[in-house]
């Protein structure tokens, strides 16, 4: 009976050493790639969640601006009476209220004071009233 005794020479261990060093350099590198790359998406899922988050916040503010406009409209409205009233237009952050040549505008000069322009006609009675610093106040103060 032959036995064939193996040794192990240095080419194989050397080989085996460097092969085994490499596995372990490329499990390292696509460990360091697949992080830079989750971390990219990180960013990015939290670069787009900022700008929802800003959209959002846009719209709740118009929203809360229009609502305060509504609401001015709807008090000059009431103080001049709605009867009285022929046309109401937004234009150029003035509210401009067309109304009846008859009609008791008192409360409304009283209330607004100088942010209300009157120009009285025989046909109707045109009032503007300037709507910036109105809403500025009401959007500060809430």
């Amino acid at each position: 009976m032959i036995i064939a005794v193996k040794r192990a020479s240095k080419k194989r261990m050397i080989i085996k050493i460097i092969s085994i060093i490499a596995v372990i350099i490329m499990f390292i590198a696509y460990y360091f790639h697949l992080s830079e790359k989750f971390a990219k998406e990180e960013k990015q899922i939290e670069l787009t969640q900022i700008q929802n988050d800003k959209k959002l916040q846009e719209k709740r503010r118009k929203a809360k601006i229009e609502k305060i406009i509504y609401r001015e409209v709807e008090s000059a409205v009431d103080l001049i009476g709605q009867l009285n009233v022929r046309n109401v237009k937004i234009v150029s952050n003035k509210i401009l209220i067309v109304c009846d040549p008859n009609t008791n505008i008192d409360a409304l000069v009283v209330r607004y004071g100088t942010l209300a322009l009157v120009k009285r006609t025989i046909e109707d009675i045109k009032i503007a009233i300037d709507l910036k610093y109105i809403v500025e106040s009401k959007f500060n103060e809430e």
